[in-house]
């Protein structure tokens, strides 16, 4: 048997041993009280019987400890021993830890923290390596890949102290959702040799059906790894079934409008399917009969619907229909579309003014503003550009920052722009004009802003110029810029028929005594909200399936999932059982049953790390006036904990007439008031 005792098993033969017992050692000379700290908010009591004949019994104490917490909070286990503390004959605190500290209060800090405020010292004893042998398996997964397109899927492994030793690791893919849902496609699989840091192996995954994959990866081979929960990875991909719907509002054909038709028409994931445009300024007839255009702003509702991300750019005012502007609206806030607004030099924003989409931009419009084409400018990017990956160009051939900047000056001066009154609270500005201001003197005029609303997001530009990203390097740049725009906008958008009846848990990972909080977001055939007075029993049926063999005779469990909002349903359950939780919900209007899983893990709170936190137990016991030990060298506690002597100070109060002297001076004020009364024969 190659299983290595467990952190716990440790500690229970230190406590145990026959020999030079350090329980027994301590128990000679101190008084000792037992807790244990496996919960948020403070430490348990542990009997620990015997110490008036200093007769204890380590086996009673080594039994109770366990390791089925699920946090490890040090310093509120120091706050309450410091509460309960009620005399001041405490000579010092021992804490056997790995000091994986991941909740609660941290236990050194400047001021007041736990180490210190107990008032005594700490002596930590470390339990587990600081150098451990690991495996970690992590993966590199794009977040949305194609039906019927090969795919790479990047298996990353990291380990230590496993150099030249060989691993399995093998690749799956499971369907969430759709035909065949729950099951497992085999990707790949392969030896591996191990070296020091990481290795990536690449596999080519090609999903044959639309919708949502669990891509898992995993290695296998070593027993003596400690922490094994991470020799497995998991992530969520789309697949979507064709393609990226994109519609793009404009008046008449521009530059920007032809290179980015250009662009989405040989993306993989658009297509020519994909891209349809309204031209105001197209004949009617070519609006009918050219597959290209759309005849009409406002199409029905589940056409309306289906796309995944609108642009607007130059407009003439009155073009843009109060209800194209509503429907819009409802576009990005419920359902999480994407919205790109781009200015053109002949109207401009301004007309968005008195329609629906005026709130929506992360910039103040102002009706009034001109174009501002009187000096060239070259844009400036501002820190939060960083944060945003269709911001961040670059061919791979220099670094990060190097790549960007040649990118992002070769726009080269730019001849004008939109100016607009301010930036909105909520809005970020990525890219700005590097000397005008808005109307506060203060905020320099956004060139390129984008703002979270509701579901969606907004992006707005100051310039219909960005084609000039073209000029030197030909797409490469331009289709970074647009391509990984629409990735990110599009794929907040819930998919095809999907965004319809959505199914969705708080989160793909619990533990045992966990909630879920199931959330469905339903919508008619027509998109309307789905409201419980259209349902039977006012409520959406659903049933949770239960891991087989855990359960014993009852498998399904029916879940009530009722409305909490317009369009908005919820339902909050625990789970106690370790393994894969299916949900199948019914939709309502097709009856087509819908299933999302989840994993319920069972999971020791002293696995969760392979190694000891040296450094925070050292600091502990430094903050205390403590000392720092092992395993291997816990022996010499008991005579390096000396109680310190305490100056007890003792106030006897005692009453001033209880004494021999108060009584002798009462009596001589008697005899002197006796011999003054006889002087002036007083009665």
């Amino acid at each position: 048997d190659n299983v290595k005792p467990t952190r716990q098993e440790y500690v229970q033969h230190l406590l145990t041993r026959e020999q030079n017992n350090l329980l027994q050692r301590l128990a000679e000379k101190y008084r000792l009280q037992a807790y244990q700290f496996q919960r948020a908010g403070g430490a348990d009591s542990l009997k620990l019987s015997g110490q008036e004949d200093h007769t204890i019994d380590p086996k009673e104490l080594a039994g109770q400890l366990t390791t089925a917490g699920k946090v490890t909070a040090i310093g509120d286990a120091l706050k309450d021993l410091s509460l309960r503390r009620v005399s001041n004959d405490l000579a010092g605190v021992v804490v056997f830890s790995d000091f994986g500290q991941n909740n609660g209060l941290p236990p050194v800090g400047p001021e007041n923290a736990p180490s210190t405020r107990i008032g005594v010292p700490i002596y930590t004893v470390g339990v587990g390596p600081t150098d451990a042998v690991d495996l970690t398996v992590d993966l590199q997964v794009p977040p949305v890949m194609k039906k019927d397109e090969r795919s790479t899927v990047g298996a990353i492994v990291r380990s230590t102290g496993l150099e030249g030793r060989r691993t399995h690791v093998t690749l799956t893919a499971t369907r969430v959702d759709g035909p065949g849902k729950g099951e497992p496609i085999p990707v790949g699989d392969r030896d591996l040799t191990l070296s020091s840091g990481s290795q990536v192996e690449s596999f080519e995954f090609t999903p044959k059906q639309p919708g949502r994959y669990l891509i898992a990866a995993e290695a296998t081979g070593f027993p003596d790894v400690q922490a094994v929960q991470n020799n497995r990875a998991e992530r969520e991909v789309i697949a979507r079934d064709d393609f990226l719907r994109l519609m793009y509002v404009e008046y008449e054909p521009t530059w920007e409008w032809r290179f980015i038709k250009e662009v989405f028409h040989r993306d993989p994931l658009v297509g020519e399917r994909g891209f349809r445009t309204f031209l105001r300024s197209a004949d009617a007839k070519v609006r009918q009969t050219n597959q290209l255009f759309l005849p009409t702003l406002t199409p029905k509702r589940s056409d309306f619907f289906a796309t995944d991300v609108i642009f607007i750019g130059d407009m003439p005012p009155g073009t843009l229909t109060p209800r194209f502007c509503e429907m819009t609206r409802e576009f990005v806030e419920k359902f999480g579309g994407g919205l790109v607004i781009i200015s053109g030099p002949r109207f401009g924003p301004g007309v968005l003014a008195d329609t629906a989409l005026a709130d929506m931009l992360p910039v103040i419009v102002d009706p009034n503003a001109k174009i501002k084409d009187q000096q060239e400018f070259t844009l400036q990017l501002t820190p939060a550009a960083a944060q945003h990956d269709f911001m961040r160009l670059g061919s791979g051939t220099g670094t990060a920052e190097q790549e960007n900047a040649k990118a992002w000056g070769n726009l080269g001066r730019l001849p004008w722009y939109q100016p607009v009154l301010n930036k909105q609270k909520d809005g970020v500005v990525l890219a700005e004009h590097p000397t005008d201001l808005c109307n506060d003197d203060k905020t320099h005029q956004p060139l390129i802003a984008i703002r979270r609303l509701g579901r969606g997001e907004v992006v707005y530009l100051a310039m219909d110029e960005t084609w000039r990203l073209r000029r030197k390097f030909g797409e490469l740049y331009y289709r970074q810029f647009w391509g990984q725009m629409i990735h990110r906008l599009g794929l907040s958008h819930l998919l095809g028929e999907h965004q319809r009846f959505v199914v969705r848990t708080d989160q793909q990972q619990y533990k045992e005594d966990d909630k879920v909080t199931v959330t469905i977001e339903a919508y008619d055939a027509n998109y309307e909200p789905l409201t419980e007075d259209k349902l039977a029993d006012h409520r959406i049926q659903a049933e949770l399936m239960l891991p087989k063999g855990k359960s014993g005779d009852l498998d399904k469990v029916p879940v009530r999932i009722t409305q909490v909002r317009e369009a908005v349903y919820e339902a909050r359950f625990p789970v106690s059982v370790a393994g894969e939780h299916r949900l199948r919900v019914k939709d309502p209007v097709t009856n087509e049953n819908i299933d999302v899983t989840f994993q319920v893990s069972e999971l020791s709170s002293e696995r969760r790390s392979a190694v000891r936190d040296a450094n925070l137990q050292r600091e502990i016991a430094q903050a205390s006036g403590g000392k720092t030990y092992t395993l291997d060298t816990v022996d010499n506690l008991p005579d390096d904990l000396t109680a310190q002597p305490k100056v007890i100070h003792n106030t006897l109060v005692e009453p001033l007439w209880n004494n021999w002297l108060a009584f002798g001076i009462l009596v001589a004020l008697m005899l002197c008031e006796w011999f003054v009364r006889k002087m002036i024969n007083l009665p």
